[in-house]
């Protein structure tokens, strides 16, 4: 099984790699004794992230996720990044493709499938929704350091 790459750290960073997207079928996320769920890998516990969480998926061609789920406190994200598929939210079907981002509330009853031809590719940014302000909006602060590489 394929194990994420660390690529750097240091005090304020961390960087990690997946790997080429066309390789996630190489990952299986084991959530218990019986569900396995193949193409699929987290990556925010290995680079430390404290406010949020994500996940790169591959669905190979006729394959989805084959369970509804939904969330206690966290609103999701999804970037289609390659392939073509369907996104099913509380019982609505629509299309999916590359740059395609959809957005869940934490009660949306959720699913994804490929009914494509090729790998559908998806990144998941899990966070917990409704704490985004107008303050935070504006957190980013310039630096007067110059860029030098």
């Amino acid at each position: 099984m394929k194990q994420i790459e660390k690529i750097s750290e240091a005090e304020n960073f961390s960087a990690i790699s997946v790997g080429n997207l066309n390789d996630l079928n190489e990952y299986v996320l084991e959530l218990g004794p019986n569900v396995r769920i193949p193409g699929k890998v987290f990556g925010g516990t290995a680079l430390q992230a404290t406010g949020a969480d994500f996940s790169f998926q591959s669905f190979a061609p006729g394959t989805e996720t084959g369970f509804l789920h939904k969330h206690k406190n966290h609103e999701e994200l999804y970037f289609f990044l390659s392939g073509k598929g369907e996104f099913q939210v509380d019982g609505k079907i629509f299309p999916v493709a590359e740059g395609c981002i959809v957005r869940v509330s934490p009660a949306g009853l959720r699913s994804v499938r490929n009914n494509g031809t090729e790998p559908l590719v998806m990144l998941c940014v899990q966070y917990k929704g409704g704490t985004f302000t107008a303050e935070d909006a504006a957190d980013g602060v310039l630096s007067d350091n110059k860029v030098e590489w």
